[in-house]
């Protein structure tokens, strides 16, 4: 936690110096959204961006961001949304990757035999995220809850990808981390029917999109038939005959 009181309006002000380029309309409410998230949590005396909140924000913001143009400037947005919350997006991503590349490499027994010993002889990376959920002060966000169902998703043997199959299994993990389990299900059951309702309004948008590229490109071909013909009509003319389209002159 900084030791600086920071306003709303101050990561605000943060993150539009280092992003300057304009967000399209689409992905503009899940970035101020994820953004007063991200500065409410660093506020929390016992939050600490562990491996399981970086993987939860990766799920969130790649896949509520999935479809944004320019794409080599994702990251660069992500970069912005953490240093204007006194976090290290690099840092974030690199706890992220080795986390589900610990888990999976495991089974879900072994999960199971660590998450009893409250991660006693896990690998490093899973065992902290086991040990901090313990602690007295733990600070649960929805973030975590997304980073709970991706880090099951990658288990070696985990082939049920079916969304409640998912959310079943984190309730159970989440039952031996001892998570609040209304808000754990509540918060699950929000993003998956939120991350529905994206990909419908992305596919919607590059609908859209296509429609209006097909709409220019038919307006530019009827332009260049359009010279094409009046030179046709024009060439008709000369020879006494009557332009194509055009009716005989009456006598």
């Amino acid at each position: 936690m900084v030791g600086d009181v920071q306003t709303v309006a101050d990561s605000k002000r943060r993150f539009y110096a280092g992003y300057r380029r304009v967000i399209p309309g689409l992905f503009r409410r899940v970035v101020d959204e994820l953004l007063v998230e991200l500065h409410l949590l660093r506020r929390q005396q016992g939050f600490r961006p562990d491996a399981l909140f970086a993987t939860g924000l990766g799920q969130v913001f790649d896949n509520f961001t999935r479809g944004f143009e320019p794409a080599d400037q994702r990251e660069v947005l992500l970069t912005a949304l953490c240093s204007a919350t006194d976090l290290d997006a690099a840092v974030l991503r690199q706890q992220a990757s080795r986390l589900r590349e610990t888990i999976g490499q495991a089974s879900e027994q072994q999960l199971k035999d660590w998450l009893e010993q409250r991660g006693a002889g896990a690998p490093e990376p899973l065992q902290a995220v086991l040990q901090d959920a313990g602690r007295p002060d733990f600070h649960y966000s929805r973030l975590h809850a997304v980073g709970l169902m991706a880090m099951l998703q990658d288990l070696t043997g985990g082939d049920d990808q079916d969304p409640e199959a998912l959310r079943s299994r984190a309730r159970e993990v989440g039952l031996q981390l001892g998570l609040q389990q209304d808000k754990l299900d509540k918060d699950m059951g929000l993003y998956v029917s939120n991350l529905e309702k994206m990909a419908q309004a992305v596919e919607l948008m590059e609908e859209t999109v296509a429609a209006e590229r097909r709409k220019r490109e038919r307006r530019l071909a009827g332009t260049s038939d359009s010279g094409s013909d009046s030179e046709s009509d024009a060439d008709a003319t000369v020879q006494g005959e009557p332009p194509a389209g055009v009716s005989q002159p009456l006598n």
